[in-house]
């Protein structure tokens, strides 16, 4: 059962595409979900993403991971996987997040079939969400998301990976300082912690696939 989303709760959402399709595989469409993310995340919202993206001056994207006043979530972590997204954030406004989740999903799903010649749902089902309930839990969740891309062996290094928060983190001080949730106040010990688990999360992969082999 998906938990209630509560301001001021920080949770943990994923979700993954219909038969594992590589609707993030390059560049334009994993940019233009992060994109997705920035422009919905805000308290008023008066038009549609595509309809901004048609005006002379476009949009304005930055980074997910910065932050300002009228935002619904602060971002804590996030990773862009070919087949799947991973969100790790804080509640800081009242307005209904779900409505945020279903805007940013039904319109990439709007993009992605215009551009793709498609139809039909783009996700598996509904977004999964979990309640992170201890800073213990934020920092293994966090690391997990991070680890993502070299547990999946697209990378060797999880900096390495474009589309994850990860090395803004352990290389933007102003972003990490942001990070006050986090327990871990200093940004090499954040990376060995990262980095310390990447073997074990490989392995751990490794061993799943030879039981359901």
């Amino acid at each position: 059962m998906r938990p209630k989303l509560v301001n001021g709760e920080i949770y943990h959402i994923c979700n993954k595409s219909i038969a594992n399709f590589g609707i993030f595989n390059n560049h334009n469409n994993a940019s233009r979900f992060l994109q997705t993310i920035d422009y919905y995340n805000k308290e008023q919202v008066w038009t549609s993403f595509s309809t901004v993206l048609k005006r002379k001056d476009g949009y304005q994207y930055e980074n997910i991971m910065h932050h300002r006043k009228d935002q619904l979530i602060k971002i804590l972590s996030y990773c862009i996987m070919p087949d799947h997204y991973h969100l790790l954030f804080k509640i800081i406004n009242e307005k209904p997040i779900t409505k945020f989740i279903n805007d940013i999903e039904n319109s990439y799903t709007r993009y992605f079939n215009l551009r793709h010649n498609r139809k039909g749902p783009l996700w598996q089902s509904g977004y999964r969400a979990v309640a992170v309930t201890s800073n213990e839990l934020l920092l293994h969740i966090s690391r997990y998301i991070h680890l993502n891309p070299t547990t999946s062996g697209l990378v060797g290094r999880p900096e390495d990976w474009q589309y994850s928060s990860f090395k803004d983190i352990v290389s933007n001080q102003i972003i990490f300082d942001n990070l006050k949730e986090f327990s871990i106040k200093d940004q090499k010990k954040y990376k060995k912690f990262v980095n310390d688990n990447l073997d074990y999360q490989k392995n751990l992969k490794r061993i799943k696939k030879l039981l359901h082999d």
